[in-house]
């Protein structure tokens, strides 16, 4: 098994496609098909389903699937690090959707001016499914509402964030979750952080929300509150940039549900120089960033 054999696992993989992966690795179908016959035998299992005019993974395949992007996301690190310790190569970055909208665009940009020789990409989820990524080698890192406890990664803060909850301008005052459990709550999937919080606040205070109904963006959760359908939790920086938010009313929330901050997070064998720049940059340019040296210093004891 050689990294070239599981670049065109990976790639047919992606593709769906013998000959689409053979004309992405300027190779001929038939060299793909014996150099990944040969991986099947070495492996001894069957990492495809062939049919007549489709090929797809196996169960099987879609386990190993996994261990490649690893391994091929490990090997592209490792090239990186010998560039006389210079950011350059991929760098795959994952971040939370609020991060994305309020804190990248003027972060990416400024890392790309500065590091142009870094090929860096962008996924947006939850702070779940992102870490999830990060642990599996297929992220190098991610920015994630913290902090995250396990033993494979380690991270630093980089943002503090101020939680809101937000509803309809005819809302009651809140003082608690019973002011708000005959509403429906609007969130993110169960793997967001937020939602754990907001959920928390609610079992504290002994109350539920009447109903919980999951939405994929920021922008769709605020027309549902302004329109009276409910309530959200949201950062008060996300807020800030929507043209809309005149349309909803703000309520403070207990600090231990409002005070909340995002963290960088790598590997603990993967602080490359692609994550150590951005950690810098971030230190760098924010204003509401805490004290250097709980930048410098990371979750865990040694990078």
């Amino acid at each position: 098994m050689d990294l070239v054999q599981l670049r065109m696992f990976c790639s047919v993989a992606a593709s769906g496609s013998l000959a689409r992966a053979a004309e992405q690795l300027h190779r001929v179908p038939s060299n793909l098909t014996t150099r990944l016959r040969q991986l099947e035998e070495e492996l001894g299992v069957d990492l495809f389903i062939r049919e007549k005019q489709r090929i797809r993974l196996s169960p099987m395949g879609h386990n190993f699937l996994n261990y490649a992007q690893r391994i091929l996301a490990l090997s592209d690190e490792a090239l990186s690090m010998t560039r006389a310790g210079e950011p350059a190569g991929n760098f795959a970055l994952g971040s939370m959707e609020s991060t994305a909208a309020t804190r990248l665009p003027g972060l990416l940009a400024a890392y790309h001016q500065r590091f142009p020789k870094v090929a860096l990409s962008l996924i947006t989820g939850t702070s779940g499914e992102i870490i999830d990524r990060v642990r599996e080698g297929t992220l190098a890192a991610a920015l994630v509402d913290g902090p995250v406890q396990h033993d494979d990664l380690n991270g630093c803060i980089a943002f503090r964030e101020e939680m809101i909850l937000i509803t309809g301008l005819d809302h009651i005052p809140i003082t608690s979750a019973r002011d708000t459990q005959e509403d429906t709550l609007f969130a993110f999937r169960n793997s967001c952080s937020y939602r754990v919080k907001l959920e928390a606040w609610y079992r504290d205070s002994q109350a539920a929300p009447h109903n919980v109904m999951e939405i994929q963006s920021y922008h769709a959760m605020m027309a549902c509150v302004a329109g009276g359908a409910g309530v959200a939790m949201i950062p008060s920086s996300v807020l800030k940039q929507m043209p809309d938010r005149a349309r909803v009313q703000a309520h403070s929330l207990p600090p231990e549900y409002r005070d909340t901050a995002t963290w960088l997070m790598w590997r603990r064998d993967a602080f490359t120089p692609n994550v150590e720049a951005l950690k810098y940059l971030i230190i760098e340019q924010f204003d509401d960033r805490p004290l250097n040296d709980e930048l410098m210093h990371p979750l865990n004891a040694t990078e």
